[in-house]
């Protein structure tokens, strides 16, 4: 069977909106590159039955968080900020071509880092980042689903509040809600329950930079709090598989002690990794070969372009 040379892009309303008018940088540079290959595109909703019509469809697909659900269709995500973004076969960063591979330091120049490094601190964080101390506690940006251990997770966001006390146990943990989600009744009399277990356990309504600002380190399951604690210098400790993991002490891979250790332990460089994990292994729409990027990526996805 002969597959149409035509991508179906499935968007929510303003990213839909967006692309349409011609008016976002990074899928325009998608459109450019498929239109020098010789495809024709067609842009869609992304409610249920628009990408389930995918499946029957003889083309591509482009989907923007969603699992693909025509198979030869890819996902596009942004890579926490813009103009930073990734075209993978699934939107889990854990399964992402960054996730495997091995990061070196060695191979990084480390003035062109340090500079990179430096821009987009002051660019995304301002003098937060630039005068951020350490205070004494731990910081746990909790996510969702409290009492539930999923399949990229290690243990239950209460089972990992649990192990960071006992590792830190002279240490304050100071733990935030996550400001979009839900908690249950239940996730709530745990948390107090805990807290009344745990003196030291604190529950806040505070800032990320403020956080970010003042804590010794962030422990978390894959929030990206974490990932933008590195412009901020913080170490962190991961209890969930996800994408930055390389520098982090890494639960799922190294086990609990060693997490906590490595945290605690020498400070990576992060100028080095985040030059490496967003020039190297992202695609930046802001620079010239962006385009060439988005192609190589369709290639590995098995687009013929």
């Amino acid at each position: 069977m002969t597959i149409e040379k035509h991508v179906d892009f499935y968007l929510e309303p303003g990213l839909r909106a967006a692309a349409e008018a011609g008016s976002h940088n990074f899928i325009g540079k998608v459109l450019s590159v498929l239109d020098k290959g010789g495809f024709s595109t067609a842009i869609h909703g992304n409610s249920a039955s628009e990408r389930l019509q995918s499946d029957s469809r003889n083309s591509y697909a482009m989907f923007h968080r969603d699992q693909p659900l025509n198979p030869r269709g890819l996902t596009m995500r942004r890579v926490y900020h813009y103009p930073f973004w990734q075209i993978e076969p699934s939107p889990d960063q854990w399964d992402w071509r960054v996730a495997r591979s091995r990061f070196d330091t060695r191979k990084i120049n480390a003035a062109e880092a340090q500079k990179f490094y430096n821009f987009w601190r002051k660019r995304l964080f301002g003098a937060a980042a630039q005068d951020s101390s350490r205070e004494g506690f731990v910081y746990v940006p909790l996510q969702g689903r409290l009492a539930e251990r999923r399949s990229f997770q290690t243990c239950t966001p209460i089972e990992m509040l649990v192990a960071t006390l006992q590792q830190e146990p002279g240490k304050r943990v100071i733990a935030t809600l996550h400001p979009n989600e839900i908690i249950t009744p239940a996730e709530k009399a745990k948390l107090d329950t805990l807290v009344r277990r745990f003196p030291r356990l604190k529950l806040r309504q505070a800032t990320m930079e403020d956080m970010l600002a003042r804590c010794d380190y962030v422990v978390t399951q894959n929030s990206s709090v974490a990932f933008n604690g590195y412009f901020f210098g913080k170490p962190c400790v991961l209890f969930a598989r996800t994408d930055f993991h390389h520098i982090a002490g890494d639960v799922f891979r190294n086990g609990l002690e060693a997490a906590f250790e490595a945290a605690q332990g020498e400070l990576p460089d992060f100028a080095r990794y985040l030059w490496w994990f967003w020039q190297e292994m992202s695609i930046n729409a802001g620079r010239e070969e962006a385009e060439n990027k988005i192609r190589q990526a369709l290639r590995r996805g098995g687009w013929p372009i």
